[in-house]
């Protein structure tokens, strides 16, 4: 299924940002993008739209406003710089509610959730049910070489850190992304990885074998750092 989009904003480098964003997704289908709700109205009398990417404070019309004026509104994500419209928003039954300068990693939550509205069934990982079900998502996006590339959560051996990117280290390859760790380490179930030092994050079942310096995963010794000590010995059992 293509989710018919539409982008509304005052500010041309927001349209930029948001259009950057979903061009990586075949799912989304950018249908049109304008500067006002009333070019929005318009629009939408014409086309069919799933999906509006809606700023809340514009000239001439709020897009608050401009979804109480539609019968039967499309999926709305608004977007705004001004927290003290959130709760007006998801009152309106908004998808999602993202505050400016949005960062990607917040701008794929919301869209999994557009995915989940309209039934983008792909986009989940099957898992067997023989093994449990992470926390939160199976899968996250990772920008690489100009595309964003899925990665299964569940085949991730370790991350590490590059300075501003980040190696995923898979069974038979890696992926490197400007990223931080930090960022990543958000991302993941936390009953599921561990962080061992500054610069690596590793999963708990991949360890092959540990001593109280460093853990081996893929014949590959990663380093225990010292202030991770403590919570690695916790997670990992590690014994002196």
């Amino acid at each position: 299924m293509k989710i018919k989009t539409l982008i509304v904003d005052d500010e041309p480098h927001a349209i930029e940002v948001i259009e950057k964003y979903v061009e990586d997704f075949t799912e989304i289908d950018l249908v049109a993008k304008c500067n006002t709700a009333i070019q929005a109205f318009q629009i939408l009398q014409k086309t069919r739209i799933d999906l509006i990417f809606l700023d809340v404070k514009m000239p001439g019309l709020l897009g608050t406003n401009l979804v109480r004026s539609l019968k039967n509104p499309p999926k709305i994500i608004f977007t705004t710089a001004y927290q003290d419209y959130a709760l007006e928003g998801f009152d309106l039954n908004a998808v999602d509610y993202l505050l400016k300068p949005i960062p990607f990693d917040r701008f794929l939550k919301a869209i999994d959730k557009v995915f989940e509205a309209y039934k983008v069934n792909h986009h989940r990982v099957s898992i067997e049910q023989q093994v449990p079900e992470p926390k939160g998502d199976n899968f996250l996006y990772l920008r690489v070489e100009r595309k964003m590339v899925k990665i299964n959560v569940i085949e991730i051996f370790w991350i590490e850190s590059l300075k501003d990117y980040i190696k995923v280290v898979l069974k038979d390859k890696a992926l490197v992304s400007k990223q931080k760790i930090s960022v990543i380490e958000e991302l993941l179930p936390e009953e599921k990885f561990v962080r061992i030092h500054r610069s690596f994050i590793v999963a708990i079942d991949k360890v092959e074998s540990y001593h109280a310096y460093a853990i081996e995963i893929l014949g590959k010794e990663l380093p225990i750092g010292r202030n991770y000590k403590a919570e690695c010995r916790k997670r990992l059992r590690l014994i002196n």
